[in-house]
């Protein structure tokens, strides 16, 4: 039985509602968080000012040993250089950039004659545009105050936070999302798994839960697997032996139109449960904030339904 995507007269109503409800959050919490980030983001800035003797050695011996400085010393510069244009610039690799700043790491396969002259492109780069405004100690040279490297660093990982706001927020939301699944599971009796008591998803006892699992899918060829990340998986206390898990995906949104280019992401990762489990895969969207009836119309077409998380007690309609 549906719980809201057969009920299209209460989607303008709920949307609002939800609307609220992300808002609300976001003036009350998402500024703790970017604070929280810069101030993460101030530490990684100071050590990389360290590795790099505040910016007068930015060195292929430094980036290798440094990568994830990287992020940073895009920041560095006037103007800030966003990733692609870096490697448009350096004229280097763009699977180098990616993997020291995703990864924080040199591609084990590249030669290190070519990643070495490469670091020293990118090197070249930065030195040139670097922000002699904020790093005032660069002209002319010297030896800068400590005041001086605090109240750069914390310009440049403003910059860096600023880039990055959006996952900063959605990663704050999430965590939250979480917090109130759990919440809402254990008033109800149920219990987390342990990290002991972790096993796959249908051989979950009855009235637990777990976050961050990973259950297995089907492509279309109908013979490669795929792993799919799920951000929680209830097993109802009513369950019987060989009965299917209650599949749950947060999802937050704080515009409206992002979620319109991510809603085919759901519809393909329960395609491949479907194509695993058949009619027995039980899977809903968990909704905060800006999901319009467009989105909405296309999950319900899809066969995918979801709970508000301003109504969680919908949740128990779901047999939990």
């Amino acid at each position: 039985m549906a719980v809201n995507s057969d009920k299209p007269t209460h989607w303008k109503a709920d949307i609002a509602r939800s609307v609220d409800f992300f808002n609300d959050w976001f003036m009350k919490f998402a500024p703790q968080a970017y604070r929280e980030s810069r101030v993460e983001a101030t530490k990684h800035v100071e050590e990389a000012f360290q590795r790099t003797k505040n910016l007068i050695a930015i060195s292929p011996k430094v980036l290798r040993e440094f990568p994830a400085a990287l992020s940073m010393l895009r920041m560095a510069t006037a103007p800030p250089i966003a990733r692609d244009r870096l490697v448009g610039l350096a004229g280097v690799s763009k699977t180098l950039v990616n993997s020291m700043e995703t990864k924080h790491r040199i591609p084990p396969r590249f030669a290190t004659a070519i990643v070495d002259a490469e670091l020293k492109r990118i090197g070249d780069i930065i030195t040139r545009l670097v922000d002699r405004d904020i790093l005032t100690w660069l002209v002319p040279r010297r030896e800068p105050q400590h005041d001086e490297v605090h109240r750069a660093a914390t310009i440049i990982a403003d910059r860096l936070c600023g880039s990055t706001a959006d996952p900063i927020v959605r990663n704050a939301q999430e965590q939250r999302q979480l917090a109130a699944i759990k919440e809402w599971l254990e008033a109800r009796g149920y219990s987390e798994a342990s990290a002991a008591q972790r096993v796959s998803m249908d051989e979950m006892a009855p009235g637990t839960f777990a976050f961050r699992m990973i259950v297995q899918g089907r492509l279309d060829d109908g013979e490669r697997t795929v792993k799919l990340p799920m951000d929680a998986v209830v097993m109802p206390k009513t369950a019987k032996r060989g009965d299917f898990p209650l599949l749950i995906e947060a999802k937050s949104a704080g515009d409206f139109t992002n979620t319109n280019k991510r809603r085919k992401e759901e519809a393909v990762k329960v395609a491949q449960l479907r194509s695993r489990y058949g009619k027995k895969v039980r899977f809903i969207l968990l909704l905060c904030g800006y999901f319009d009836s467009g989105y909405l119309g296309y999950e319900a077409a899809e066969g995918i339904d979801w709970v508000w998380e301003h109504r969680l007690e919908d949740l128990a309609k779901l047999g939990i």
